[in-house]
């Protein structure tokens, strides 16, 4: 565990799973969170408990303060203020709490201060009226799968990697918080922080929705939601740990890797047949993609041919 008295204080903006998961997991490896703000104050104070609960032993002897969003103006300073909340809601939330610090009017204090946010989509630009309030800004995204569990959550955090962008010293907070929590950082252009997060969503949220197609596929087989669930993750579970091992056209198995036209024809005929219409396009899209990965990993390019053929025929 991390010393707690060379470690900054945080003040979490955004009580949801990410900012509670986050929380448990910094007054964990050190790091005393001050206080936990939410639109609501039961919804902050349930995350204060959860922190309590599960530090009790190691970090937190009191818990965080539990603020509502309306209640800003009772934040207690810190030295990082850390906002997890919706997208929707960051430059809201980062223009109040800039009028909350240039009242306080503490240029020294603030000077020093961090201010970072979560969003993947968003870069630290977002939260530029803190400039004027004297706090560096920078952004810190875990590429994780935050559920509502806070524990498992905490988790998923320490073993993640994390994309940080910003202001210097900003970032330079940011990178101590990841190595601190055991996870690994990159640094992007902030321009590019949208392109980043769509391959995140492709990755994971998108990943689950291909899973759901799959599991519909199956269920037309004659299997119950729950079967075709259990029945398909350790194909996709095996699919991950190939990946870990090796590069996607090396990993990529089945029809398209071996070209397999008749088994392709055969998988076309049958949605078609069962009336699975965004079954059948997303195969068809995926298929394309597949096709290139098959392509330069020496597969026979006159099948490939005729298979393209195939997947771009409606």
């Amino acid at each position: 565990m991390t010393n707690r008295t060379t470690q900054p204080t945080i003040a979490i903006i955004g009580a949801g799973r990410l900012g509670t998961a986050l929380a448990l997991s910094l007054s964990s490896h050190g790091y005393t969170i001050t206080s936990l703000v939410a639109a609501r104050r039961k919804s902050a104070q349930r995350a204060a408990r959860t922190i309590k609960r599960y530090t009790s032993n190691s970090a937190h002897t009191v818990a965080p303060l539990a603020l509502a969003a309306a209640e800003l103006d009772r934040l207690p300073p810190a030295t990082i203020y850390l906002f997890t909340t919706p997208d929707d809601q960051l430059a809201h939330a980062s223009a109040e709490l800039a009028r909350v610090l240039c009242a306080r009017n503490n240029r020294q204090a603030q000077s020093s201060a961090v201010a970072l946010h979560t969003s993947g989509a968003l870069a630290s630009a977002e939260l530029s009226t803190l400039h004027k309030a004297g706090c560096a800004i920078g952004s810190l995204h875990p590429l994780a799968a935050v559920t509502t569990d806070a524990r498992e959550g905490a988790r998923a955090l320490g073993s993640a990697f994390y994309c940080v962008e910003g202001d210097g010293s900003a970032v330079r907070a940011a990178r101590r918080i990841v190595r601190a929590l055991g996870g690994r950082s990159f640094t992007i252009e902030s321009a590019k922080k949208p392109l980043y997060h769509a391959a995140a969503v492709i990755t994971s949220g998108h990943t689950v929705a291909l899973f759901d197609v799959a599991c519909e596929m199956l269920t037309r087989c004659g299997l119950d939601e729950r079967t075709a669930r259990e029945t398909l993750l350790p194909l996709l579970e095996s699919t991950s740990r190939n990946l870990q091992r090796q590069p996607p056209a090396q990993a990529l198995t089945g029809t398209f890797a071996r070209a397999d036209e008749a088994t392709l024809q055969r998988h076309l005929a049958a949605l078609r047949a069962e009336r699975l219409q965004l079954a059948e396009d997303v195969y068809r899209l995926l298929g394309s993609r597949s096709l290139l990965l098959a392509e330069s990993n020496g597969a026979d390019k006159l099948a490939l041919k005729r298979i393209r053929k195939l997947l771009y025929a409606k």
